[in-house]
């Protein structure tokens, strides 16, 4: 169990039927009344965020999200499979599940999968991996405006803005957090 004064980021519990994660916690001590914690939690099952005050006494079952390292294999209409790198067994997850940074993953790639009492929830890439552009038009000489970029396609047929000097067939790494070009790759 943990109570509302204990609250963290990234601390999840069980809510009215819904395993959610602490986002944003404020302990507030007004002058007149009793202390209450404000709170910002998602819902680690659908997404949603929702803004909440909690007495700092209250009670929750804690929620104990597991992330298992699963090896990409391939995508079957779908239905994605991954390989479980300790038990070598095939897991298969519906597309829905993914999340939209999945674009930068490529087969054999190493993701996180949670879950939660087995149910499977969501899928983490890395933070960063390094992809090759496929596709993207050449920079011009005397293209130097500060901050400039142009339109790239990688391998995996994700699309995201990369800076001039950049070339079909180089490496790049890219944050699949934010879906932003970093630097070349070595």
């Amino acid at each position: 169990m943990i109570t509302a004064g204990d609250f963290r980021n990234g601390v999840t519990f069980e809510l009215d039927g819904n395993v959610v994660q602490v986002v944003e916690f404020q302990h507030v001590k007004p002058g007149k009344g009793a202390a209450f914690v404000r709170t910002k939690f998602k819902n680690v099952i659908t997404g949603a965020v929702v803004e909440r005050s909690f007495n700092p006494t209250e009670k929750f079952p804690t929620a104990f999200i597991e992330r298992k390292d699963m090896q990409y294999s391939y995508a079957d209409g779908n239905l994605y499979h991954f390989m479980d790198t300790e038990t070598w067994e095939d897991v298969a997850i519906e597309e829905d599940k993914l999340g939209s940074n999945f674009k930068f993953v490529k087969e054999e790639m190493v993701v996180k999968v949670l879950s939660y009492k087995g149910n499977v929830f969501g899928v983490e890439p890395p933070y960063f991996v390094d992809l090759q552009v496929t596709q993207t038009d050449p920079g011009f000489a005397g293209d130097t405006a500060t901050n400039a970029s142009k339109p790239a396609t990688l391998e995996t047929g994700a699309e995201i803005r990369v800076p001039l000097f950049i070339n079909e067939g180089d490496m790049i790494r890219v944050d699949t957090r934010t879906g932003e070009y970093m630097e070349r790759a070595k």
